[in-house]
C-alpha cells in the first residue's frame, strides 16, 4: 500500500464556481515532472481552452520528459511549449507535445463546463490519517 502511495499521488482540482474532480499523479510517466509539479502544490491558476483541452499556466519550468504527440480523454499532462499544467477531457492531439503525468479519477466531466478565466486549485489529497491543511 505505502508503494502505491509513493507512485500515484492523488490530487484534487477545485474549479470556481463548478465543483471539485479528482485525479492522480503517476510518478513512473514521467518523474521530474511529477516531482517538479508536487514540490510546488498547491497551485492556482486561471483557465485557458485549446479545442478539448483546459490547461493553467503553472511556475515550473520543465523540459521534455517522454513527451507525446496526442492525449486520451482524461489524460493530466505537462505542457513544456507554455509550462502549463493540462486537463484533455477528449482524446486529441495537443498543440505540441506533452508530458504524460496522470489521469483524472473523478469529475473529468466537470471541465467541459469550465471557462477561460475560471480560477482552478490543484493540491494533493492528504492520505488517510493526515490532516488537511
Amino acid at each position: 500500500m505505502a508503494e502505491k502511495a509513493i507512485s500515484r499521488i492523488p490530487i484534487r482540482f477545485i474549479l470556481e464556481g463548478i465543483g471539485e474532480a479528482e485525479g492522480e499523479l503517476i510518478r513512473h510517466m514521467a518523474p521530474r515532472t511529477v516531482d517538479a509539479i508536487l514540490r510546488r502544490l498547491p497551485i492556482e491558476g486561471r483557465a485557458a481552452l485549446w479545442k478539448d483541452e483546459v490547461y493553467i499556466q503553472i511556475p515550473i519550468t520543465v523540459g521534455g520528459e517522454k513527451a507525446k504527440s496526442t492525449a486520451e480523454r482524461g489524460t493530466i499532462a505537462y505542457w513544456p511549449m507554455g509550462s502549463a499544467l493540462c486537463i484533455f477531457h477528449e482524446d486529441m492531439k495537443p498543440y505540441s507535445p506533452v508530458n504524460i503525468i496522470g489521469q483524472i479519477t473523478k469529475g473529468l466531466e466537470l471541465f467541459k463546463g469550465v471557462k477561460i478565466g475560471t480560477k482552478i486549485r490543484v493540491e494533493p489529497i492528504p492520505s488517510e490519517g493526515e490532516s488537511e491543511t
